[in-house]
C-alpha cells in the first residue's frame, strides 16, 4: 500500500514552493521583507510566542510520522541517571587518581577522589545491567514469537548509554528522545541515526516515551528520573493510559527512596496503589516480568488501523 506521506499529487510541495521561492529574484523592497516570507519559512515567526501551539503541534508530529515509517509500534522504555559511567570510564578514571595518589599519597583531596571512584566503580553495574537486559529485550523479541520491541531511551550518557548499547549490541535498532539543555545533552554513539530526535518540550517528550510502551524500567537516578517514574505511576494510577508493567531496578535504592507505605498510612494513596512498581535485581527478573505481560496481552499487538488516532 502506498505511504499516504510519499503520495504525488499535481500540487507542488511546501518544499518545492520554498525553493522556489529563493531561486526568484527578490528585484522589489516588498519581496524583500520579511512579511513577504512564506510563513513556514521565517524561522523567526516560527520561533515567537504565539506560534508555541504550532511548535508543540511539530515535536509531536515529527517523531510520530518517522517511527510510524520505519514500523515501530511497540517499545520499552528504560530511564535512569545520566551520571552512571560506563565500566570503561569507570575504569580510566580510577587509573587517573591512582596515577595522581602515586605522587602525592596523603593529599586529602586525592583520598576523597579514591573515594568517590571506588563509588562509581560499584554503580557500574547499574549500567552492566542496563545493557545486558537492552541486548536481552531486543534479541529475544526478534526469536521468540514475541512482537518487536524496541528500546527507547533519553538519548544521553550513563544508564541511557547502555540500553542503546545493549540494543546496538543484539544487532537491533533504537530510538533516542534527546533534550535541548543549558548544558548540552550529546547523543550517545548507540541511537540508530534515523531514530535520534530531539525535543524542546518536556511534555511533548514524555508522551512519546509512553504512546507506544509496553513497559518501563527504571534505574536508579535523581531528579529527572523521579518526574518520568511519578508521570507514568500518575497516568497508570488515573486511568489515563492502561496499565502496564513499571519495574525499578535494585530494590534496596528505591525502598530507601520511596516510601509508599507513609503514603498508605496517610491515606495519600490506596494499598492496591504499592502494586503499581515492581521491584527486581536482575535483568532477568525484569525480562521475565514483561515477557510474561506480552505473551498475557496478546490483543495489544494486533495491527493498527492507520485511520484509527492514536
Amino acid at each position: 500500500m502506498d505511504d499516504p506521506h510519499t503520495l504525488k499529487t499535481p500540487f507542488p510541495s511546501a518544499a518545492e514552493d520554498v525553493n522556489r521561492h529563493r531561486d526568484t529574484a527578490l528585484t522589489t523592497p516588498q519581496s524583500r521583507s520579511t512579511a513577504y516570507q512564506l510563513a513556514y519559512a521565517d524561522d523567526d515567526f516560527i520561533q515567537t510566542d504565539e506560534m508555541r501551539g504550532v511548535r508543540l503541534l511539530l515535536e509531536l508530529s515529527k517523531p510520530e510520522i518517522t517511527l510510524h515509517k520505519h514500523n515501530i509500534h511497540h517499545t520499552i522504555v528504560m530511564f535512569g541517571s545520566a551520571r552512571i559511567p560506563s565500566p570503561e570510564q569507570a575504569d580510566k578514571h580510577m587509573q587517573a587518581v591512582l596515577e595522581r595518589l602515586k605522587l602525592r599519597p596523603d593529599d586529602a583531596t586525592l583520598l576523597q577522589a579514591m573515594r568517590q571512584a571506588e563509588k562509581q566503580q560499584q554503580r557500574t553495574r547499574y549500567y552492566r545491567e542496563a545493557r545486558a537486559l537492552a541486548e536481552k529485550i531486543t534479541r529475544d523479541s526478534c526469536s521468540h514469537n514475541l512482537p518487536r520491541l524496541h528500546i527507547v531511551t533519553g538519548g544521553g550518557p550513563g544508564i541511557m548509554e547502555a540500553a542503546n548499547r545493549g540494543a546496538s549490541d543484539a544487532g537491533g535498532e533504537s530510538i533516542g528522545l534527546n533534550i535541548t539543555l543549558p548544558a548540552e545533552q550529546k547523543p550517545n554513539a548507540y541511537i540508530t541515526s534515523a531514530l535520534c530526535f530531539q525535543f524542546h518540550y518536556f511534555a511533548v517528550r514524555k508522551m512519546h516515551f509512553l504512546m507506544r510502551a509496553q513497559a518501563l524500567i527504571i534505574f536508579p537516578g535523581g531528579f529527572g528520573t523521579l518526574d518520568e517514574l511519578f508521570d507514568a505511576l500518575t497516568l497508570v494510577q488515573t486511568g489515563k493510559i492502561d496499565a502496564l508493567p513499571i519495574i525499578a531496578f535494585d530494590r534496596q535504592y528505591w525502598e530507601r527512596l520511596l516510601n509508599f507505605d507513609l503514603l498508605v498510612e496517610e491515606g495519600m494513596i490506596s494499598p492496591a496503589d504499592r502494586q503499581l512498581i515492581q521491584f527486581v535485581d536482575s535483568a532477568d527478573e525484569a525480562w521475565h516480568i514483561i515477557r510474561d505481560f506480552v505473551e498475557q496481552n496478546g490483543d495489544r499487538y494486533a495491527p493498527r488501523d492507520p485511520k484509527v488516532p492514536i
